[in-house]
């Protein structure tokens, strides 16, 4: 385990403050709430995205990419789209000097209770195995769509709705994913053209998303053909969900 090292002096730090400091090269997130001092990495577990410039409630740092929440006195995740908790690292006080130890792992005793202090909003917690096995296991099979309805944008993104992000559990109209739906008239039947986004340019889920959405749009009456593209600019912001989306994710 590596030494305690000095960072900060406790009068660098307004309450509640935060600030970057370096630790034998690795840079963590120090902040000063309540009168006490805590240090994380200063990265997103969600896409790498900087903590520290994110928006500070309380204990709460929300990453500044897609709003995924962590708890800045044990590196919890508290909402989605993070699932797997930041590095909190060890700190003291000396002679009005901040020292901090770093971790490379979240320390926790086998058999012994879980020391992290109850969420912030335990309703937006997800349990990990839940978001394993569904990023796992394929969508589920989809119903063909009524053949009353007149082809029209509306249908489609209703149709969409059915795709869910395997990751986040929500419908990828309600996240916002979906930028624009062109129908294109194609000898008596009509080309479906999709902008669709992404939460992170590197999203593992990209693959899948697509082949969804080509296999529940395609299905509608009247549809020659369904193309995807996919756009990163404007890059997605969790202001693109809907009211229902950000209170199933907890993102408020």
């Amino acid at each position: 385990m590596s030494d305690f090292i000095k960072v900060a002096a406790i009068t660098d730090l307004p309450d509640p403050g935060r600030q970057l400091v370096e630790v034998e090269d690795r840079i963590v997130a120090l902040f000063h709430v309540g009168g006490e001092f805590y240090c994380i990495d200063d990265v997103c577990t969600h896409d790498g995205g900087p903590l520290s410039e994110g928006k500070l409630v309380d204990f709460a740092i929300a990453c500044p990419r897609h709003g995924a929440k962590f708890d800045i006195r044990t590196g919890k995740a508290l909402t989605m789209p993070a699932t797997e908790d930041t590095i909190a690292h060890e700190v003291k006080i000396e002679n009005g000097q901040v020292y901090v130890r770093v971790r490379d792992s979240q320390p926790h005793a086998p058999g012994a209770p879980d020391p992290t202090p109850p969420p912030l909003d335990s309703s937006s917690q997800w349990p990990a195995e839940v978001h394993t096995t569904a990023a796992k296991h394929e969508a589920p099979a989809i119903p063909e769509p009524p053949a009353s309805k007149e082809l029209s944008e509306d249908l489609v993104r209703e149709e969409l709705k059915k795709v869910i992000d395997p990751e986040l559990f929500v419908n990828i109209v309600d996240l916002g994913l979906i930028y624009n739906v062109d129908l294109l008239p194609a000898e008596g039947k009509t080309n479906i053209k999709i902008d669709m986004t992404m939460t992170s340019p590197m999203c593992p889920a990209g693959p899948q998303l697509i082949a969804n959405s080509k296999q529940v749009v395609g299905a509608l009456p009247g549809v020659a053909a369904v193309e995807v593209k996919i756009v990163l600019d404007p890059p997605w912001t969790p202001d693109k969900m809907t009211d229902e989306a950000r209170d199933q994710l907890g993102i408020f």
